[in-house]
C-alpha cells in the first residue's frame, strides 16, 4: 500500500509580499511550490523614465551594471540590449542575469551564492576599473553602494536611471486583513523602501504582534535594519528572488524553528 505523501512543508503559511503593484505572481508561484499561499500588500509602484542619451551612453560602457530584473525590463523599452565586442556585462543576481538572458545577452557574470550589492563588487569585472567607463542601469534610491564603490575604485560612472519607484498607499482594509495571518504568516522584505512603507501605516499593536512573527530578508544589511526594530526571528535569505526568500523560510521550518 502505498505511503500518503506528506503535505509541502509550507501548506497552511501565508508569505506577505510587498512587491510593487503588479508584480506579485512570482512569489505566488514560489510560495504554491511549497504550499503556501501569498498576499499581496503593495506600497510601491514602478513608473518608467526615459533615461534617453544616458542609457545610450550607459550601454556602450566596457562594464553594465544591471540592478534588478525591472531595470532590464524599463532599458528594453527605449533600447536593444545587445552586449558588444569586449564588453562585460554583470548582474546583481540570478533574476536580473535571467531578465538579461530572456534579452538577448547570451553572457552575463552574477555573484555566487548571495545576490546583493557587496557580493557584486566582488565580482573580478568590477575590481580593475580605475579609469574605465562603468554603466550602471537602476532606480533613483537603492543600490548606492554599488555607485559609490566604483567611483572610489576610479571607474568614471555613467549612470541611466530607467525607472522610478512611487509610493502607493494600501487601503485600510487591506492593512487590517494582515491581522488574519499572524498566526501562520510571515513578511518578506526585500526592499527597505518597500518595508518602510507598511512599517509606517501600521499602528503599534500590530507592529508588536508582527515582530514576533517570522520575516525574511534578502540581505544581511536589512536584516540588521530589521533587528534594530525588534524583529525576532529573522530569516536570511541568499537573496530577493521569491525563489530565494521561500526557499530559506521552508528550510526553516522544515528544521523545527517556526510552528
Amino acid at each position: 500500500m502505498a505511503r500518503p505523501k506528506s503535505p509541502p512543508v509550507l501548506a497552511g503559511w501565508y508569505v506577505i509580499s510587498l512587491r510593487p503593484s503588479g508584480s506579485h505572481a512570482p512569489v505566488r508561484r514560489a510560495a504554491a511550490t511549497l504550499g503556501a499561499r501569498a498576499f499581496p500588500v503593495s506600497t510601491l509602484r514602478l513608473e518608467a523614465v526615459d533615461a534617453g542619451v544616458a542609457l545610450s551612453a550607459a550601454l556602450a560602457c566596457p562594464r553594465v551594471v544591471f540592478t534588478s530584473p525591472a531595470a532590464v525590463r524599463f532599458a528594453r523599452l527605449h533600447a536593444p540590449l545587445q552586449a558588444q565586442p569586449g564588453q562585460r556585462w554583470v548582474a546583481v543576481g540570478s533574476g536580473t542575469a535571467a531578465a538579461l538572458q530572456r534579452a538577448g545577452v547570451d553572457d552575463v557574470e552574477l555573484p555566487p551564492g548571495r545576490s546583493d550589492s557587496e557580493h557584486l563588487l566582488a565580482l573580478p569585472a568590477l575590481q580593475d576599473v580605475a579609469g574605465l567607463d562603468v554603466g550602471l542601469v537602476t532606480a533613483p534610491g537603492g543600490r548606492g553602494l554599488i555607485a559609490e564603490t566604483l567611483a572610489q575604485r576610479g571607474a568614471r560612472m555613467h549612470l541611466a536611471e530607467v525607472y522610478r519607484r512611487v509610493p502607493v498607499a494600501p487601503t485600510a482594509t487591506r492593512l487590517a486583513r494582515l491581522d488574519q495571518f499572524q498566526e501562520r504568516g510571515a513578511l518578506l522584505v526585500s526592499s527597505a523602501e518597500a518595508f518602510d512603507g507598511l512599517w509606517s501605516r501600521l499602528p503599534e499593536p500590530a507592529r508588536a504582534r508582527w515582530r514576533l512573527r517570522p520575516v525574511v530578508a534578502s540581505s544581511p544589511r536589512l536584516a540588521a535594519s530589521l533587528a534594530a526594530l525588534g524583529f525576532t526571528a529573522i530569516v536570511l535569505a541568499e537573496g530577493a528572488a521569491p525563489s530565494h526568500l521561500l526557499q530559506a523560510l521552508a528550510r526553516d521550518v522544515a528544521a523545527g524553528r517556526f510552528r
